[in-house]
């Protein structure tokens, strides 16, 4: 069961000391063996995030990546390789947020790529807007993503799949349990191997909801994940 925590744009260097608090909760915990904690930050942090818990059995993500391997002329850019070096294990491709910021299916394409070739393990997020969900047309557009997303991409072991639906991130809103059991369903018959997750305003008051939905393996969190009391009260519910 996976529970990635995607910090967003948020965290200073004080902003460290919070997770000691869940380094202690997950050492004691004992549904652990059966949990992976991955911690998502902003670059600035990954290094030293993952000097922090190298002992512990919690890993380190980025948020997305450029998707030129090899060092170039990109002010301002990250590649998969260099976030490798500073200790990330996992990357973030495809997120909604990112979409709306203009990533196309073929841009995220080429990011798998080279995030697979440096070593990392990717978190490929995928989500229909409102606006397709009222047409109804959630699952076209979701085997568009998959398809796209992965194309000679020969090798998807090292990939999780992410279902966020758009509309739901930030607002509070999740799907009815039917439809994202449906929808989550969907994905794995697309994906066999691949764990899926449901990310999408993840928090301590709706994951009861979401945790009889037996067919996600884990959950990517927001804001939720940002304050450890609340990312502690997820996973604690998540078993009670």
């Amino acid at each position: 069961m996976y529970f990635i925590a995607n910090w967003k744009m948020f965290g200073g260097l004080n902003s460290l000391n919070t997770i000691d608090k869940v380094v202690k909760f997950f050492k004691a915990f004992k549904k652990n063996r059966s949990i992976k904690i991955i911690y998502c930050p902003p670059s600035t942090l990954i290094s030293l995030m993952s000097k922090k818990l190298e002992k512990t059995n919690i890993e380190i993500g980025a948020q997305n990546c450029h998707e030129q391997e090899s060092y170039g002329a990109f002010t301002g850019s990250i590649n998969s390789k260099m976030l490798k070096n500073i200790g990330a294990n996992y990357v973030i491709i495809g997120h909604s947020e990112n979409r709306q910021s203009g990533e196309s299916n073929q841009l995220i394409n080429l990011k798998i790529k080279s995030a697979l070739k440096s070593g990392l393990k990717v978190i490929f997020c995928i989500g229909e807007t409102l606006r397709e969900k009222r047409k109804k047309i959630t699952k076209k557009i979701l085997d568009k993503q998959l398809k796209l997303g992965l194309n000679k991409v020969n090798s998807k072991k090292n990939i999780i799949i992410a279902y966020e639906p758009v509309w739901s991130i930030g607002t509070g809103l999740i799907p009815k349990s039917d439809d994202l059991y449906e929808t989550v369903n969907f994905i794995k018959k697309k994906m066999r191997k691949n764990k899926v997750l449901y990310g999408g305003s993840v928090n301590p008051k709706n994951i009861n909801d979401l945790k009889s939905i037996n067919n996600i393996d884990g959950y990517l969190i927001g804001g939720a994940s940002q304050d450890p009391k609340k990312f502690i009260d997820i996973i604690k519910k998540r078993y009670s």
